[in-house]
């Protein structure tokens, strides 16, 4: 497989900046914000249900124990985020891109996630399940320990990425080259295996 070019996407052209803001606490429902760029905003424990941000800029925001349901981050930018124990439920964050965020326990269950740029990110203690994930960028990405389960992973970038120990299971892993990604360990159901060995060569016939 080639490595994707996996630099920094362009940001969004933001008309509007929320600087230095407690957000800590607050309920969103059903808000709508566009090409706002939030700067050093605290959302720890943010209760947020079925709001849209789009082309959005988060910068430096702390989604600590934050809660995030039926909610869209569309084509939004997040940089040097911090997302401890936050939670997505039947999200859509299509086209997001992630960068230099830290990712303890973070839970996402349901929604979209395809087209997302993950590259070079540690979600060793990261769960994403039953979530779609078309041609999201893996690329360098540390998920060592992570659950990756039952999530659509057609297309998506692996190079150089570490999923030794990742449980697998129930996910669409046809775009996974296991010559250029580290698998040792991660746990699969027989079709999956069926499927690496394919992948790598082998002629898989009944007995």
């Amino acid at each position: 497989m080639v490595e994707r070019g996996s630099g920094p996407r362009a940001q969004a052209t933001t008309t509007q900046t929320i600087r230095d803001d407690d957000w800590d606490g607050r309920d969103l429902l059903r808000e709508e914000y566009e090409r706002v760029a939030f700067v050093d905003v605290d959302m720890t424990e943010m209760r947020d249900d079925g709001s849209v941000f789009t082309d959005c800029v988060f910068r430096n925001v702390r989604f600590n124990a934050s809660s995030h349901r039926d909610s869209a981050f569309v084509n939004c930018t997040f940089t040097a985020c911090g997302f401890f124990d936050c939670a997505f439920d039947r999200c859509k964050l299509l086209g997001s891109t992630f960068e230099r965020c830290t990712f303890n326990l973070m839970k996402v269950n349901g929604g979209d996630w395809s087209f997302v740029a993950l590259a070079r990110a540690d979600l060793r203690s990261a769960s994403f399940i039953d979530v779609r994930m078309r041609e999201v960028d893996f690329t360098g990405a540390i998920c060592e320990g992570a659950t990756l389960r039952n999530l659509d992973l057609s297309g998506a970038w692996f190079h150089s990425a570490d999923l030794s120990r990742c449980d697998l299971r129930g996910s669409d892993l046809t775009s996974l080259d296991p010559l250029v990604t580290r698998v040792a360990g991660s746990i699969i159901d027989i079709d999956q295996a069926m499927t690496m060995a394919a992948a790598i060569g082998f002629d898989v016939r009944p007995s």
